[in-house]
């Protein structure tokens, strides 16, 4: 069974109402970070600082080491795929044949260097670089795509650590102390006063008769 039914069934034994609450959660969270990824780059004059959100959104997961293995996973595929399509470009062109040998060697050196998860992020950054139209240098390009990626991700994995660290304090707090109903004081019952038994006459004894002996 692989991962995805995995989490199918999970989800399907969890109840709707923590299904509901889980789903807002994440919501909350990958909004936040979309937006905090997103402000910083109209001043700084990026014209494409939506792919902050976007991997931002990508990064963000419902706890803290989640998060942090898929922000390696993105920096790592943005990082090798802006190299392996940088250079692809620069040698050979933006063209389909170009485009589709950049995305083997990516891929290949996902696989070589031991993250096969970083694999298709890659791939989609080769896509970006060959194929979206820029006017810009082609090491331009791979600066500010490698960039981007990178605020992104550091967004993203700082808001769940944020929110994991309110969570950590929120738990911890204790409550307030119940005021305790005080106990009514009871009143002992009253003890019997001890008696004294009464004197007992003496059983009256009997004289023996004495025998006279003969003289």
């Amino acid at each position: 069974m692989n991962w995805i039914a995995r989490l199918a069934l999970l989800g399907a034994a969890q109840p709707a109402r923590q299904r509901l609450v889980g789903g807002a959660a994440q919501g909350l969270m990958s909004a936040a970070a979309a937006i905090l990824a997103y402000l910083p780059t109209k001043p700084l004059g990026l014209q494409e600082g939506f792919w902050g959100s976007i991997t931002a959104i990508a990064v963000v997961q419902g706890g803290l080491s989640a998060t942090q293995a898929s922000a390696r996973d993105q920096i790592s595929g943005a990082a090798i795929g802006s190299i392996v399509g940088a250079s692809v470009v620069a040698l050979a062109g933006q063209h389909l044949a170009a485009y589709a040998l950049a995305i083997v060697l990516c891929m290949a050196a996902c696989w070589l260097l031991n993250m096969p998860s970083a694999a298709r992020l890659g791939g989609s950054t080769v896509t970006i670089i060959a194929l979206v139209p820029h006017h810009s240098t082609v090491g331009w390009m791979m600066l500010s795509r490698v960039s981007v990626v990178g605020w992104g991700v550091a967004v993203g994995v700082d808001t769940v650590w944020l929110v994991d660290k309110a969570r950590a304090v929120s738990s911890t707090v204790p409550l307030a102390p119940t005021q305790a109903s005080t106990p009514a004081a009871t009143t002992p019952p009253p003890t019997a006063a001890p008696t004294t038994p009464a004197p007992t006459a003496p059983a009256p004894t009997t004289p023996v008769p004495t025998q006279k002996l003969p003289s």
